[in-house]
């Protein structure tokens, strides 16, 4: 017979973790499922930026308004003077200028055009546009001209290389107030990581498929009808406020060659055609500013005259010149700005 000791001192095996209770997926729609995710510490959602194409009902006449015309093209390069655009669109929206917020349906214009050359392998791989899909397109200027003629302000997110395209192509371009959202919004400040639009969306929790014209205006609508940063006003208000404003833009004429870095590092850029550094100021202080910056760091006791232009939204971003102004008039007689401008004597 058997014998069997019990030793109740003896340590005991523990016993298998009990499974939590686990509510299937097939239960839960994919927005729960994102919801319950979201609410953890460790993950973010993102959600698919989805065409708004309407922001409610018109607040009445009492309200001041202005047509805001988002546009993004894609081209067939980088040069407005060879390439060519292969795709345009718009959405036309009224915002009410006191809240900086949009209302009313959106207008939307979208097509493509033949540029008359085979689209380049690299900007088919960038636009996923192919020959096939622009072959004996052209884009529809009477139409344009009627959309373009009713907006008080157009918003492009890089109008710097937007606005040089389509008026080359559409002279109802030219003469309209213009405002960029790459450049007229402090976005650093505003504590984005990135001014890229892909990475404005994905703050504030959404993805697109990007560079495409038309689901690019509408990720930089929704972006722009949000608050910027800890601010209460949004991105359309800062637009139209900037687009009221003149700036300048300064061209460091006469730079010694071995002050190339610290131009560059302060922000200004080669312009090879006119083989000098410059920069675009957004208010008469920041050109005062920069005026006596360029004499104690750049120039010296140097005699120049850095070149001033006068921009307002209807020429800037364009590659029109602006207003020729003497950055000696601009000086108001301050004795920090025009030590650049009629340096001392020396010693």
């Amino acid at each position: 017979m058997t014998q069997f000791s019990l030793d109740f001192d003896a340590p005991r095996p523990e016993a298998p973790p009990v499974a939590p209770s686990v509510v299937s997926n097939d239960a839960l729609t994919p927005e729960q499922m994102a919801q319950r995710l979201a609410q953890h510490p460790d993950y973010r959602v993102l959600r698919r930026l989805l065409p708004r194409m309407d922001f409610g009902p018109d607040p009445g006449d009492a309200v001041a308004r202005q047509r805001v015309l988002v546009l993004d093209t894609e081209t067939t390069g980088l040069s407005h003077q060879s390439d060519k655009v292969i795709e345009l669109a718009m959405l036309l929206v009224q915002v009410d200028s006191a809240t900086g917020l949009p209302f009313g349906p959106v207008e939307v214009f979208e097509g493509f055009e033949d540029p008359g050359m085979p689209i380049p392998k690299i900007a088919q791989e960038v636009t996923g546009i192919s020959d096939d899909m622009v072959r004996g397109q052209r884009l529809d200027d009477a139409q344009i001209a009627a959309i373009v003629a009713r907006a008080d302000l157009i918003v492009a997110h890089n109008a710097g290389f937007d606005r040089p395209f389509v008026e080359a192509r559409f002279p109802c371009f030219v003469d309209r107030a213009w405002a960029c959202s790459f450049a007229d919004i402090h976005w650093a400040a505003a504590g984005a990581g990135s001014a890229k639009l892909s990475a404005l969306a994905q703050d504030r929790g959404w993805f697109y498929d990007a560079h495409r014209a038309q689901v690019d205006c509408h990720a930089l609508l929704q972006v722009l009808s949000q608050p910027v940063g800890s601010t209460t006003t949004t991105g359309l208000s800062q637009l139209m406020a900037a687009a009221a404003l003149p700036s300048y833009r300064l061209r460091a004429t006469g730079a010694p060659f071995e002050t190339k870095d610290k131009l560059k590092a302060r922000g200004y850029r080669w312009d090879a055609e006119a083989r000098v550094w410059a920069c675009t100021l957004a208010s008469r202080a920041l050109l005062d500013a920069e005026l006596a910056w360029l004499q104690a760091e750049v120039y010296g006791r140097r005699h120049v005259r850095p070149e001033v232009e006068a921009l307002d939204s209807r020429v800037r971003y364009s590659a029109r010149a602006g207003r020729s102004v003497d950055a000696l008039d601009l000086a108001g007689r301050d004795p920090a700005v025009l030590e650049v401008l009629e340096p001392r004597p020396g010693p």
